[in-house]
């Protein structure tokens, strides 16, 4: 699964005229890397948990779990402006939260869900964004710059596109990370935004999360060429692809099409090559066990995101290998997964957001007919 970025190299180095000698990653600090691991430990422990609470019998609804992807999401957010808006898809719940987490993970003004807010849409609570009308994704605030979701992958690039748009007109070097799966790349309304995109040279990043499978579908029979990203080829723009198992991969990819796009230039794809580590969504788990060879999954899980980040940490000496051992939910499933295998601090954020989301009240019946008719003075 591991990847090169030869691809970005390639386009950082048509448009400047010299290769880049200084990588995005090569300006984080320490104290940013420790950061970084944090959120790798939260987005799984998000997962492990929800999966946990549901077994238990306290949690209904479809799971559908970003286990093996954290990376992905992780790497894109870290380095965004408060002021950048993401559009995340059913596979990237994390991200609700993560975005601008590094204001401060409990920070009421930062720009972002709470994790509250984020639990209380799981459990399908009146505190959540959806009032109780979704169980998991289909929430979005545009006061924080979060597109709402739609099962529909690709259906929000156009929305995305729109928001860029005004961007333009404005002046506003602000940019806009759409989140797709590699089988919504074959879909109609993908090339016609891309299109729309690259015409306008709109600052639009659209994050192909390529995990190998749409629902049962295997990439071959999704995509005719050998990676995603060559889509971008019909449009003139950058097509990337970064390891989806190193945070400092997607890291380094996200931050130059960022950049890119911060000076005008346009849009760019960026394929980030991962692997399902369940089934489609927690009812598809039986059978994908099925439809996916075994020694398959365990290939594709085999560079778990956490190992490979902490295998970096070590070897850039910013931890020890006792440090990097202390906790150690890689390679492990959530029934295997205890709290003592994550932070303290992870453990405990969550542990607010579930205990928020539980205590919440259901919304009142006469809520039904909210957001269906038009309502006076509303």
């Amino acid at each position: 699964m591991k990847t090169e970025r030869s691809a970005t190299a390639s386009h950082a180095e048509k448009e400047s005229g010299e290769p880049h000698q200084t990588r995005p990653r090569d300006l984080l600090q320490n104290a940013d890397l420790l950061e970084l691991l944090d959120q790798l430990y939260l987005a799984r422990y998000f997962d492990v948990r929800l999966i946990k609470e549901k077994r238990r019998g306290r949690l209904r609804g479809t799971l559908y779990s970003s286990h093996n992807q954290e990376a992905i999401l992780v790497g894109t957010l870290f380095g965004l402006r408060p002021d950048d808006w993401i559009s995340p898809v059913h596979r990237d719940m994390p991200a609700f939260f993560l975005k601008d987490i590094r204001a401060g993970w409990d920070n009421p003004s930062r720009m972002g869900m709470s994790i509250g807010e984020v639990c209380a849409q799981v459990w399908g609570k009146a505190t959540a964004p959806g009032r109780a009308r979704d169980n998991w994704s289909h929430i979005g605030d545009s006061s924080k710059g979060i597109i709402c979701s739609t099962s529909m992958l690709a259906g929000t690039i156009p929305v995305a596109a729109g928001i860029a748009y005004d961007f333009k007109l404005r002046n506003q070097d602000s940019v806009v990370l759409t989140y797709n799966g590699e089988g919504s790349t074959a879909q109609g309304v993908f090339h016609e935004a891309i299109n729309f995109a690259a015409i306008h040279k709109l600052p639009v990043i659209t994050i192909v999360e390529n995990n190998q499978w749409a629902y049962g579908t295997p990439v071959e029979l999704e995509c005719p060429t050998k990676d995603v990203a060559d889509r971008a080829k019909g449009y003139d723009i950058p097509g990337l692809i970064a390891d989806g198992q190193d945070v400092l991969d997607v890291y380094d990819n996200t931050m130059w099409a960022v950049e890119r796009a911060r000076a005008g230039k346009g849009p760019s794809i960026i394929e980030c090559k991962t692997f399902r580590a369940y089934g489609h969504g927690d009812h598809d788990d039986d059978r994908a066990a099925k439809y996916r060879p075994e020694d398959e999954v365990g290939e594709g899980r085999r560079r778990d995101p956490l190992a490979v980040f902490k295998q970096e940490l070590v070897k850039r000496g910013v931890l020890s290998q006792d440090d990097a051992s202390k906790y150690s939910p890689e390679f492990k499933n959530a029934a295997e997964t205890t709290d003592e295998d994550f932070p303290a601090r992870v453990v405990e954020y969550m542990k607010q957001g579930v205990e928020f989301a539980i205590s919440s009240p259901l919304p009142d019946a006469s809520e039904g007919t909210m957001w269906v008719f038009a309502e006076e003075n509303r």
